[in-house]
């Protein structure tokens, strides 16, 4: 099996690396060379995914089995578009790594995988799209979408769209899980957001990985929602990063209205937590009948855990200095109740 990754070299780009030369096929990586050490082992060819003549290039080291994208995320609609069309002859599938954002419901609404997703030309720019009052629908969900359609314009029924909703795991960069973990660390008095029974649906980056290698090797196509089918409770997360820490922190649980009040913003400072009804609703169901296997999140967190505890760290990426509340705020709060 000869697979082609975009990206390949950080997070899950990297885990997808690992585990292809794990199963012992060829793997040719593209990006810049500018956010992280090509996997030993790979081919690594440097270039700019938005330039014509460095995908021409790329498409000479074909042909590959399967493309599998995980670096569309910073790219607008006509820049997949460029990609896809650019390496078409090369490849006969497309992986294309998107996310639950591209759902019209998102996050007010549960989610199916034939749930109506949002509308945005294969050929849009940066700009297209919006964000709506209430922050849903939101540019980054058009821009996406968009970028669905640039793969099944060049595809067709041989492009497969993983949307997943939170990736958690080692080498985490956006900083949601490694957040709570330091902080339960600290310990003393923790604010966290009630109910303590809120359901959660992380999944591991390997989980993902092997997931989307998986149908890089099938014969299937469309969309498949990757979220956790067994889901933890907030209570849990905690009380597992609590324990995999050592952290004798007591989890404060305050109402959603309260810390609104407080000026809480929601996903950033509070990591995870969200109240919209659909943001820990989506039905994985048709991935797992597809092969999606989760390993309990327990897991997941004593292995970010111990990639931080042995000086783990991401590349730098401007997300995670957005997520988690000062410590100064966190107490003037507690302080208040």
């Amino acid at each position: 099996m000869r697979i082609l990754v975009v990206g390949g070299t950080w997070f899950l780009g990297k885990v997808i690396a690992e585990q292809a030369l794990a199963r012992g096929w060829d793997v040719t990586t593209f990006n810049r060379g500018r956010s992280g050490r090509d996997v030993d082992g790979v081919q690594p060819i440097h270039g700019d995914r938005t330039d014509l003549g460095d995908l021409k290039r790329l498409a000479q080291h074909g042909p590959w089995d399967a493309v599998i994208d995980t670096s569309s995320s910073d790219f607008p609609p006509r820049d997949v578009l460029l990609a896809t069309t650019a390496l078409r002859e090369a490849a006969q599938r497309w992986v294309h790594i998107s996310t639950v954002s591209v759902y019209q419901g998102w996050p007010n609404e549960p989610l199916m995988d034939d749930s109506a997703l949002l509308d945005c030309p294969a050929d849009a720019d940066s700009t297209y799209g919006y964000t709506g009052e209430g922050g849903s629908p939101t540019r980054y969900g058009f821009q996406k979408a968009g970028g669905e359609r640039a793969v099944s314009e060049a595809f067709g029924d041989a492009a497969v769209f993983l949307r997943p909703g939170v990736i958690l795991g080692p080498g985490e960069y956006v900083g949601r899980l490694p957040w709570w973990l330091t902080r339960a660390k600290r310990g003393g008095r923790i604010l966290a957001p009630a109910p303590s029974t809120q359901l959660l649906q992380p999944v591991d980056v390997r989980d993902v990985a092997t997931f989307a290698l998986d149908q890089a090797a099938s014969e299937t196509s469309g969309g498949y929602n990757v979220t956790h089918p067994k889901a933890i409770t907030f209570a849990d997360f905690l009380a597992e990063c609590l324990t995999v820490t050592g952290g004798a922190g007591v989890p404060v649980w305050v109402e959603p209205p309260v810390l609104s009040e407080q000026g809480v913003a929601q996903w950033t400072e509070l990591p995870l937590w969200r109240t919209h009804a659909g943001v820990w609703s989506v039905d994985s169901n048709r991935a797992v009948a597809a092969g999606l296997r989760c390993r309990p999140l327990t897991e997941t967190i004593r292995d970010t855990w111990a990639w931080l505890a042995a000086d783990g760290r991401p590349v730098d990426h401007p997300r995670w200095a957005e997520h988690g509340i000062a410590p100064e705020k966190e107490a003037k709060i507690l302080a208040s109740l």
